[in-house]
């Protein structure tokens, strides 16, 4: 498990990181999304222990990371925006530098190369020189230096940057298949990508988390314009009431005949909840018969429009 508690970064008067607090759990797929300069870099880079916080916490599987250093840090793989890698090396000498740097040695370091390579497929270039791959088995070989010393947390930042399409679709198959061992925190500007493969989202702007939960739940709370669907075995007249229906902040009837209706109705607020419940309890006050009660959910790039929108037009 993560844990960042009141994470602060300054530079000089300028606050790249303001009081952010999350908590991403075991075996999580974690997307960090926000435009650029947004703090997501910095922040993960905080998490690594490559900068230091201005105030605040970070705890690694029970390591903090001002505290335990090297503790916390042999619990993370890291694969920066801009993969490290020595393009004169091969593939395998390269990650056996990488594994000699964690503390491998002789057979128990050759296994370790092997397993990674295999975890990443990319036993098959081991003799190649790292400047005459794809750039797709370029960032496979990335995440495998990531991989070496089987970390608890992956934190991978634009990971398929620059790749064509079937080589983002192999990169988002692999990490897919590392999720569950690892804790992955991966940003990406593909919010497709993220939708696809996260189990959780963090939204961040001008410094500031300003959105946290799951994909769905933030296209449930998040969507501008959405509507809830209720369908009533009554006719339009009869169920003319459900305009002032708790959590209904607009109502309008969509279709009708003398036995049914059918009702879109606006929320009072981002959240669904109370428009839910204030039908249910309207129409068993009334016995209606409540036959459908459906809403849409937007993509997560509306999401991501909607609260950057919301956020930056209240400040």
């Amino acid at each position: 498990m993560i844990t960042v508690s009141g994470l602060t970064k300054r530079y000089g008067q300028r606050v790249a990181v303001d009081d952010v607090t999350f908590t991403i759990g075991k075996g999580e797929i974690c997307g960090f999304l926000g435009p650029n300069g947004a703090g997501k870099t910095t922040t993960m880079r905080m998490i690594t222990g490559y900068l230091s916080p201005s105030e605040g916490t970070i705890n690694v599987f029970g390591h903090d990371v001002a505290e335990e250093p090297l503790e916390a840090k042999r619990r993370i793989g890291y694969l920066p925006e801009s993969t490290p890698l020595y393009g004169d090396m091969r593939v395998g000498e390269y990650l056996a530098f990488v594994g000699r740097i964690k503390g491998y040695k002789g057979a128990r370091l050759a296994a370790e190369v092997d397993r990674v390579m295999e975890a990443t497929r990319i036993a098959d270039r081991s003799r190649s020189l790292i400047k005459t791959l794809s750039k797709g088995y370029r960032q496979r070989v990335g995440i495998a230096q990531a991989l070496v010393g089987d970390p608890d947390v992956l934190i991978l930042d634009e990971p398929t940057i620059g790749l064509d399409p079937r080589q983002i679709g192999d990169v988002r198959g692999l990490i897919r298949e590392l999720a569950g061992r690892h804790t992955i925190i991966l940003s990406s500007h593909i919010l497709p990508e993220v939708q696809a493969v996260c189990d959780t989202v963090l939204i961040m702007n001008r410094g500031k988390l300003i959105a946290a939960d799951t994909p769905a739940n933030l296209a449930r709370r998040f969507a501008e314009g959405g509507e809830v669907t209720v369908t009533l075995a009554v006719d339009a007249e009869t169920a003319a009431p459900i305009r002032t229906a708790d959590g209904v902040a607009d109502a309008r009837l969509i279709g009708a005949d003398d036995r049914s209706s059918v009702w879109g109705l606006t929320p009072t607020g981002d959240d669904f909840t109370p428009l839910r419940k204030g039908i249910v309890r309207l129409a068993a006050q009334r016995d209606w018969e409540l036959i459908g009660l459906t809403h849409g959910s937007a993509s997560l790039e509306e999401v991501y429009l909607s609260v950057i929108t919301r956020e930056e037009s209240s400040s």
